[in-house]
Formats: structure tokens, sequence, C-alpha cells
């Protein structure tokens, strides 16, 4: 896999894990692909939005890219961030990264914490095993279940979240999120520049500095809205 931007890990371990994962990933996405327009021809056939194939999907990565990826590690050790949020755990790929900037970031002997959601207990078994193989599991909580009730309390104020699963659950999780961020706490979208559509209840929320925040949009590779939460 041709890599566009330098990798910052430096870590052996995880990154065999992850090299691995991006390669599986690469192989499935044809086939999501294709998936992705037999709906879209669904939907324009039958005029209506077609149920989510859950047994197609539920051995698929469909991980972050790993440019994405190398992205939320460096911001992550920016902020020194101890306390971080995905919503969309999925396999582990990207919470590989954010565990892995955690423990680089570590203060003072403190050990930080990545708390990741993910609704299908497969994936949620497969990304404990991943961790636990890249020697990162100790960083990790993988709350199993339905975000809207496992990210009610994080345990403390959070300094990065990343949303990378279902769109319309995106405006919801930061409504949650957002009184649990720390001021200069950054928040990381993805695909928003790709399906501004199904993004538009969160970026009606986020891009409204009523509501805190200020924000911008990454246009690469389906665009990432990143934002800061202000004091």
């Amino acid at each position: 896999m041709r890599e566009s931007i330098p990798n910052p890990l430096h870590d052996p371990r995880a990154e065999a894990v992850l090299a691995r994962l991006h390669a599986q990933g690469e192989r499935e996405f044809k086939y999501l692909l294709a998936h992705g327009l037999v709906h879209m021809l669904q939907r324009w056939v039958t005029r209506r939005t077609p149920d989510i194939h859950w047994d197609f999907l539920r051995d698929k990565l469909i991980p972050l890219h790993p440019d994405k990826c190398r992205l939320a590690y460096v911001l992550c050790c920016s902020l020194r961030a101890q306390r971080v949020v995905e919503f969309g755990t999925s396999f582990g790929v990207s919470t590989i990264y954010l565990a892995a900037a955690v423990r680089d970031s570590a203060q003072g002997g403190t050990d930080g914490l990545v708390i990741g959601t993910e609704i299908e207990p497969t994936k949620a078994a497969a990304a404990r095993a991943h961790l636990a193989e890249a020697g990162l599991a100790e960083f990790v909580d993988v709350r199993e279940g339905d975000a809207l009730e496992t990210l009610q309390n994080v345990g403390g104020p959070a300094d990065f979240l990343l949303l990378d699963s279902w769109t319309r659950y995106a405006r919801p999780i930061i409504e949650i999120m957002a009184p649990q961020l720390r001021p200069g706490a950054i928040v990381m979208a993805d695909n928003v520049g790709q399906l501004p559509g199904a993004y538009r209840a969160y970026t009606d929320y986020i891009r409204n500095p009523a509501n805190g925040f200020r924000s911008t949009l990454w246009p690469y590779k389906g665009g990432v809205e990143i934002s800061v939460r202000l004091p």
C-alpha cells in the first residue's frame, strides 16, 4: 500500500497490525462500493431508502483512511490528549492510532484512555483482539452497545472526539458529547464533504457559533469536518 503521508507512530508492533488491517480494508473496498451502488439503484427505483444490510456489513472493516488516522494521531499528541472518544470503533483500526497517541502523550505517569463504542458484538470483540495484538489494549475501553447510551458519561472532560459511523447519529452524538468536551478539544467527523446532505443536521449544529464551536472542512478524500470547542 503506497503511503501518501509518513506514519508518525514509530511503533513496529502496532504498525504491523495496522498494515494488515489497512490492506484488508483496501481489498474489501470494491465490495462495499458495489453494495453502495446497489443501494443507490434500489433507492432510485423504489423512491425510498432501503434497509441497511447488517449481515453484509458485519464482517467489513470500513476503516478510516490511513492519512486521516495519522492526522488524528498527530492532533491528539498536539493536545496531549488523555481522554479520547470514538464513535464507530468497528474493528479498531483508528482506535489503534488513538490509543498510541494517548500512550505517547502520557502526562506525569497518568494513564490516558480511549473510549470506543461499537454496537456490533463481533466487531467489538475483533477490535479488542486487534488492540491486544498491537500492545495497546490497556489504553482502550471498548463499550459495546448503542452509542446514545454508552457515551452518556465518558468519565471526565474529553480532549478529542472522532465521529466515523452512521451519519444519522452524528447530530445526537455531538449533542451528548458537547458538554463533556473540554475547552480546546477537537472534533473530527469523516466524509462530511462527500455526504453534505446526510450530515446537514450535524453541520447545522457544529458550524453554529452559538453552540460553542469553530469549524472548518478539510476537503480531502470525502472531506473531514474539524472543529474546536471554545471556552
